[in-house]
């Protein structure tokens, strides 16, 4: 079993938090007190997990004020779940060398009871009470801050995990993590994510205060369907897509690495679900991959 592991790992444990969006709350029965149980990591996905679907336990007890934050320290990558390229559901990720720099918004989810006890893709054991996440692209371990743009809570978690995939999510919190910054029991929350380089502790990212404080009114959300340096390319694309009636359709003109670009998108939307929506349209339409964006 331990070489069928070495061989399929990452693409073996990637699913881990892969499904998680909204888990419906339940009691929580404590695995951890049945000393016969074992997560099975030579079972596929879909027999793995005694549940079928994702859920959250009756928390009204736990405190987690007082479950301390991780401190970021220097950690040699795991041998497990850091394979570069890979592949999972026709999409193919590259893991960046570090979390220095990286710096994304997006949509979180978080993932509870039915990940709780099973090994992480990086074989270490899921707790959903502890501050830790899933990311697609940061290596495993690393360190990352995690602040949600609409009430500006941030929270420091240790990436251990590979996921969600899921359409538009950048990242998946635990449950402890997903409180601490107001995203449970909504199911999402729209957050940044910075990477934290625990060898240059000074060059640590600026916090984020929420887009609310910023600008006065709520995070925006668009889906972003192209960007073009033509701007004949990028209004071609716009008329298509005010035929469609998604939604309002804007072309805006940015500067990226010393040219203009002419990002074209979709939004204002509603919410997450309206995102969601959108973006499987235009994939059921051929239209190139879209892509999320806040401001």
């Amino acid at each position: 079993m331990r070489n069928r592991l070495r061989t399929l790992l990452p693409l073996a444990l990637l699913a881990l938090a892969a499904c998680s969006s909204n888990p419906q709350r339940t009691g929580w029965r404590g695995r951890s007190a049945s000393r016969s149980w074992h997560d099975n990591t030579s079972l596929p996905q879909a027999e793995r997990y005694r549940q079928q679907d994702d859920s959250t336990p009756d928390i009204d007890g736990v405190d987690f004020s007082k479950i301390p934050e991780p401190v970021p320290v220097v950690e040699p990558l795991s041998r497990y779940g850091n394979k570069s390229p890979y592949t999972v559901r026709g999409e193919t990720y590259r893991v960046l060398p570090t979390a220095a720099g990286y710096d994304e918004r997006g949509i979180a989810s978080y993932y509870g009871n039915k990940f709780h006890g099973y090994k992480t893709s990086d074989l270490e054991t899921y707790d959903m009470y502890g501050f830790s996440a899933a990311s697609k692209v940061l290596p495993l371990p690393s360190f990352a801050r995690v602040t949600n743009l609409e009430n500006g809570k941030s929270v420091i978690v240790r990436v251990n995990d590979r996921g969600p995939f899921v359409p538009n999510r950048i990242i998946d919190l635990s449950l402890a993590a997903a409180v601490r910054i107001g995203i449970w029991p909504k199911g999402t929350g729209l957050v940044e994510v910075q990477g934290i380089d625990p060898a240059h502790p000074n060059a640590e990212p600026a916090p984020v205060t929420a887009v609310a404080s910023q600008v006065g009114k709520a995070p925006r959300l668009y889906v972003q369907v192209g960007a073009f340096a033509d701007s004949a390319n990028a209004e071609r694309l716009a008329a298509r897509l005010q035929g469609l009636k998604l939604g309002p359709v804007r072309v805006v003109a940015v500067e990226a690495g010393g040219r203009t670009l002419r990002r074209v998108q979709v939004g204002p939307l509603p919410d997450v679900d309206a995102v969601d929506r959108t973006t499987a349209r235009l994939d059921s339409l051929g239209l190139p991959h879209a892509s999320v964006a806040i401001q």
